[in-house]
């Protein structure tokens, strides 16, 4: 049964924000930089949201996604919502983020009843058909923190990634970040330590015909010695991010 939430959303971002252009060499503009800004100091996000960023680092992370008003995004494996609620803001009232979970989450569900927002459309389907019909021509996909869990369940993520190449339009992009395994883990690592290796992910994605446009060391912590779940460390985790884009 699909979840949705149709009530008011964007207006604590400053409408004469949403007619903010993009920088003529792909980085963000001052002014997209203070929507940004704006986004994270959100009152509407939770106190554990703001503990999270310290390590999660939100304003890097809608740099790099180079997310903008209007956009139509959807973000895969919602979880709790952290990153579907900052992509919401920052894309305002004229844009929609699709925020799928295979099952439903009670603290996304929170997340909406305690501050309602009507440009996120909550669904519930499997990784391997994770797009709702209806939804096309996408703006941008996000993958976070997540990927290494698709990667220990019973997916077949070749044709995941083929149905999200389907989804997004000719320049759309797919941003990939997650918790880095050791060199040569390939997916072994995926379940006990919560880490994939880089170059499955690259090549998987690849596979599906999107290609890599960029990556970013601002979540990369050298002194992560990788062989602990994140959830075990007394530092930050050792982060890949990358950002495919279709042809």
């Amino acid at each position: 049964m699909f979840i949705s939430q149709f009530v008011a959303v964007a207006r604590r971002v400053p409408l004469l924000l949403v007619a903010l252009v993009w920088a003529a060499d792909g980085h963000a503009a001052p002014a997209q930089t203070e929507l940004y800004q704006q986004v994270v100091a959100s009152p509407i996000r939770t106190d554990e949201d703001r503990s999270a960023d310290a390590h999660r680092k939100p304003l890097e992370f809608l740099q790099f996604a180079e997310v903008r008003p209007g956009m139509q995004v959807l973000d895969i494996a919602t979880g709790g919502g952290y990153t579907t609620q900052l992509l919401a803001l920052a894309v305002g009232s004229h844009g929609t983020v699709w925020a799928q979970a295979e099952k439903s989450r009670p603290a996304f569900e929170k997340r909406l009843a305690d501050h309602p927002q009507n440009n996120i459309v909550a669904v519930m389907r499997s990784f391997e058909d994770p797009v709702p019909d209806d939804v096309k021509n996408l703006d941008l996909i996000t993958i976070i923190l997540n990927y290494h869990d698709i990667a220990y369940m019973p997916v077949d993520r070749m044709k995941m990634n083929r149905r999200l190449y389907d989804a997004l339009k000719p320049g759309g992009h797919l941003v990939v970040i997650d918790h880095l395994a050791k060199e040569g883990a390939g997916v072994t690592a995926t379940k006990s330590l919560h880490r994939i290796e880089q170059t499955i992910v690259m090549n998987e994605i690849q596979q599906a015909g999107f290609r890599l446009e960029q990556e970013s060391d601002f979540l990369r912590n050298p002194s992560d010695p990788r062989d602990q779940p994140f959830f075990k460390m007394n530092m930050p985790a050792d982060n890949f991010a990358l950002r495919f884009v279709k042809p």
